[in-house]
Parts: structure tokens; sequence; C-alpha cells
């Protein structure tokens, strides 16, 4: 079934305010019921998780429904859900509790197409016990990881890659290099921020160990999650406080969770579930949903590139057989970030920048600029392209004129 983008759109009242957003993977714009349950959520009885009074009880239905939400969005078992602050957050504490049990002669696996949050934490974390740090690298020219058996060994403790590239749209082939991982006994930390909110997930067929993403690029509140087998938690000893909670997933939980943040988590997920209407499992509606999702988002970008070829002096840098929706756009003799300022004149927010894809923006000759990224997402639509495209036709042909701008 296709996604119906005009219902859709009705439920996000930034969008009335008439920009077209292509910033979508920094962070998408926020649903009314998503809202709604949050401010519902700060405006009821609560009180700090329990079971003797209903506002500790209404504390405790929102983490579980919570876990719920997200296991069914990953696919995952809630018993293995993991909340924080961010994914960043998550990842650092990972790293640090994960390299507690490496030292000289451990190696550890990072990829120079990851987001650095899935990279740094990983570095530091190996430097600070002596264990070494294994570079994958990817074709410029394709976007393409080179093959991870170059990179593994027997002492080969994790390998970090990313479910989809944040900066290029890349989706590298995760269960090839999950399958490889695991045959030299290493975990695999998949960075899901970038994919969860293009495509369908399952995190067992993925092969991944670990799996961490956003909610605030799936149209949630911001805050990070991290999946995982409980079995595998329960192997891991973080540093928490003492009278804190020993049990998986809370004794990786540092603090009083955001009980609005995760009413908010859940919310987003029912209404991605929702988007295609559909009887089933939430699960299963979930599947028909990011199947519509991706046919939709896949269909404006073949639109996009297509109007980009059209134009002089345009490289685009997304070129991987698999990707996002997700497109790296140069320009010829031209500064991306006066791209990203022009379209802002026109309504059009689509920023340049490297997007903290530092080793991916360096690896492809942009520096620590990177260059102008366009991104959809489920309520891009097709009058948001011709507004885009538009507007680009005009940069590109050397104007400064306003045209189409409010």
């Amino acid at each position: 079934m296709s996604l119906d983008v005009a219902s859709v759109r009705e439920h996000f009242p930034s969008l009335k305010a008439g920009y077209a957003h292509f910033d979508g993977p920094g962070g998408s714009q926020v649903p009314d019921v998503v809202a709604q349950a949050v401010a519902t959520t700060m405006t009821s009885p609560l009180a700090n998780r329990g079971t003797v009074t209903a506002a500790e009880r209404a504390a405790d239905a929102i983490v579980l429904a919570a876990r719920a939400a997200m296991a069914d969005l990953l696919a995952a078992d809630p018993g293995g859900i993991v909340f924080g602050r961010s994914m960043t957050a998550l990842t650092f504490d990972l790293a640090r509790t994960l390299a507690a049990g490496w030292g000289p002669g451990d190696e550890v696996v990072v990829t120079r197409l990851d987001h650095d949050a899935n990279i740094r934490p990983w570095v530091i974390a190996a430097e600070a016990v002596g264990a070494t740090v294994r570079w994958l690298d990817f074709d410029p020219a394709t976007g393409e990881l080179d093959d991870v058996a170059t990179v593994l060994s027997d002492r080969t403790r994790l390998v970090a890659v990313t479910g989809a590239s944040n900066l290029i749209g890349t989706r590298p082939p995760v269960r090839a290099i999950a399958d490889r991982a695991h045959e030299v006994g290493a975990l695999v930390h998949v960075d899901g921020v970038h994919l969860t909110a293009h495509a369908v997930v399952d995190v067992t067929e993925l092969g991944a160990d670990l799996y961490a993403c956003s909610p605030y690029k799936f149209l949630g509140p911001h805050c990070g999650v991290l999946a995982a087998a409980p079995a595998l938690l329960e192997t891991l000893r973080p540093a928490k406080l003492l009278p804190s909670s020993d049990a998986v997933p809370e004794r990786f939980e540092l603090g009083t969770l955001p009980y609005e943040l995760l009413a908010g988590t859940t919310a987003a997920v029912d209404f991605l579930a929702g988007l295609v209407p559909g009887e089933g499992s939430r699960r299963e509606r979930l599947v028909v949903s990011m199947t519509a999702v991706q046919a939709h988002e896949d269909r404006l970008r073949r639109r996009i590139e297509e109007g980009l070829a059209a134009l002089p002096g345009v490289t685009v840098h997304s070129r991987a057989a698999r990707r996002t929706p997700t497109l790296l756009v140069g320009f010829e003799g031209r500064d991306p970030a006066d791209a990203y300022r022009f379209l802002a004149e026109h309504d059009v927010n689509a920023p340049a920048s490297s997007f903290y894809a530092l080793e991916a923006s360096r690896r492809l000759g942009l520096g620590d600029a990177g260059s102008l990224r366009i991104g959809l997402a489920p309520y891009s639509d097709d009058a948001d392209v011709d507004r885009l495209l538009g507007s680009l036709g005009v940069f590109t042909n050397g104007s400064s004129r306003n045209s189409g701008g409010r």
C-alpha cells in the first residue's frame, strides 16, 4: 500500500509555517500526537517508578510501554531496550563498559563511513586500555565499504559499523559484516540512527549484537535507545550508583528516566505504525508502513537525482547501490554554505556541513566543511521537491535574485 502524504502532513503543525524541510537527517519534524503525549505526561500525576501509588504505577507503565514500542520497531526483546540521553551518551557508556574487558593485543574495528558517535567512543575506550584500533575504509567513488575481512583477526573484540551513512546514505551489507565478525568471536555494534528512520529494521536479521538509535530522527523526542539481547546485557557491568537497580536493562540507565520523552517515543512508534491504515500487530503494521515510507522516499529521491543531473556543475556524492534517501551535493566553484543560505532565503531547509561524519567527509576530499545535504522524510512531498530543484536551478545558474521566496 502507498503512503497518503497529504494526510500524513496534516499531523505536523510545523509544516504550516511553509518551509520545505530537507533537514530530517539532523532531526525530523514532530507530529501533533507526539507533542500531545509529551505534554499530557508532564501534566499528569507522576513519581519515581513503583507499585504503591497511582503516580508510581503511571511512571512504570510509561517505561514498559516505551520498551515494548521500541522492541516492536526494531524486532527486539523489550527486556533489552535501554534508554539514555542520546545515542552518543549511550555509546560512550557502553564503550567504557566493554573496554573494561579489553587490553593490549585486543583489536576494535571502526569505519571511515560512520558518524563520529560510532567511532570516537570506541577509539577513546580502546586507547585507554591499550587496545588497537583498526580502520575499515570505503571507496569515495562509490561510497561502498571495503571488505571487512581485511581488518578482522582472532583478536578482534568489536566491530562498530553504521546501518546507513548519515552523510551519503550508504547502507553497508551489515549482515555479511556481522557474520564475518561473529566468525572471529567479535561483537557487532550497529549505529542505526540514520537507518531506523527510513527502513524496516530487524536487529536479529541484521546480525547486530548491539543496536543504537535516536527517536528524534524518526518523528519522536530527543533521547537515545540501545537494543541488545538481555542475556548479553547480563554479562556487562556498567558503572552505576550503589543503590540503583542492578536489573537489566535498568542497570544501564543512569538516573531517573525522562518519562515524558519515553511517552513521546511510544507515540512516535504508534504514529509510524499507523502511516498506512491496516490491521495486525504493531510490528506487522510497522513493517507495512515503513515499507511504504521507503518506497515513497525512494521515488522522491529519484526525482531529485534526475533534477540534479540536469543542473550545471553539480556533484552528487551519494552513489552506493543501496542507500537511504540522503544526498550529499557539491557545486563546482561555489561554496556549499552559499547554497545552504540561498535555499534558506527560499524557505528550503537543507544544511551544509560534515554532520559529525568527519572521517567520511575527509575521505571524500571535502575536509571538515562537508557539503550540502538533502534528506527526505515521510512528510516530504512533490511540492517540496519542486521548490528545492527550482531554487537550486536558480543558484547553479549564478543568480542571487529571490525566486519563490516568501
